[in-house]
């Protein structure tokens, strides 16, 4: 059995990661700085923007938590959920200076004790949303897009995809793969779709796309048992938009003029998720559609 540190574990992600990761077997400690609704594993509590915590939950993870008291043994990694989930939930200031230094810890506690792997959330974001200030240059957008993160949010993973990379030279036995996540939904969200499709304009600011937390589980769960190796970034989005309209009549209404690149489905996703498809075998289990 294989342990795994989830930082965050009590959001709505987190939360999702763990009952994945614990049904595949897994033994799993949940560190976050507020207890979990529901008590699945192990929990830590622990603010991560500060060193000395980071530092003693992955030193404990790492081998010294009492097999008496944890179902933890010894770590193999870490996925790194924590920290101000999205824009605008606090001043950007804040946001920016949490995110970069709860990662900045988790990283290089990692490091230093050793893990052979690090899966943490970079974000969407980067690709310049919201997409109705910064139009798309082409679609579906792939991880070679250009990024242009207008935010204290997008701009803080930015920079911790470059720590990530930075991190992997000076430490090559522990991989770094960064999710750029898309707009999480839970199965109770999916009631509310309906009403989005009068109006195509309030969603087009991610390209009208989504993923649902119980795939994000899997995306992590895939990321820490692929060979990927070295620093990559995954997007990690539904197959499918939030829209009934078809995508290539969405880009063309919402983005005219934006040029829609090869094969896609009749409601594919625009955020292309064909590389974590390629390397990870990652392929989404949900739909609103069924």
């Amino acid at each position: 059995m294989k342990s795994i540190v989830v930082t965050g574990g009590s959001g709505k992600a987190g939360t999702a990661i763990i009952r994945e990761l614990l049904a595949a077997g897994y033994a799993v400690l949940n560190a976050d700085i507020v207890p979990p609704k529901e008590q699945l594993c192990h929990f830590m509590k622990a603010d991560l923007t500060d060193m000395g915590s980071a530092v003693d939950v992955i030193r404990r993870a790492a081998g010294t938590i009492d097999r008496r008291r944890s179902p933890l043994g010894e770590a193999d990694g870490v996925v790194h959920m924590a920290g101000i989930p999205a824009p605008s939930l606090a001043p950007d200031a804040q946001t920016y200076q949490n995110n970069m230094m709860s990662t900045h810890n988790v990283f290089s506690a990692a490091t230093l004790f050793g893990l052979k792997r690090v899966v943490w959330a970079s974000s969407e974001t980067l690709y310049g949303l919201p997409m109705t200030r910064t139009p798309p240059a082409f679609a579906p957008i792939t991880e070679e897009h250009p990024l242009s993160p207008e935010s204290g949010y997008a701009l803080a993973k930015l920079q911790c995809e470059q720590m990530a990379r930075e991190m992997h030279r000076w430490n090559p036995g522990t991989t770094f793969i960064g999710l750029r996540i898309s707009n999480i939904f839970e199965a109770a969200d999916y009631a509310a779709i309906p009403s989005y499709q009068a109006d195509i304009e309030p969603r087009k600011w991610n390209l009208w796309s989504w993923v649902d937390s119980r795939d994000v589980g899997l995306a992590c769960r895939l990321a820490l048992e692929s060979s990927v190796a070295g620093a990559e970034a995954f997007t990690i989005a539904a197959s499918d938009t939030l829209m009934t309209m078809p995508s290539r009549e969405l880009m063309a209404k919402g983005f005219p003029g934006v040029p829609v690149k090869g094969n896609l489905a009749e409601h594919g996703t625009l955020l292309s998720i064909e590389k974590a498809r390629r390397l990870l075998g990652f392929e989404p289990r949900h739909t609103w559609r069924k």
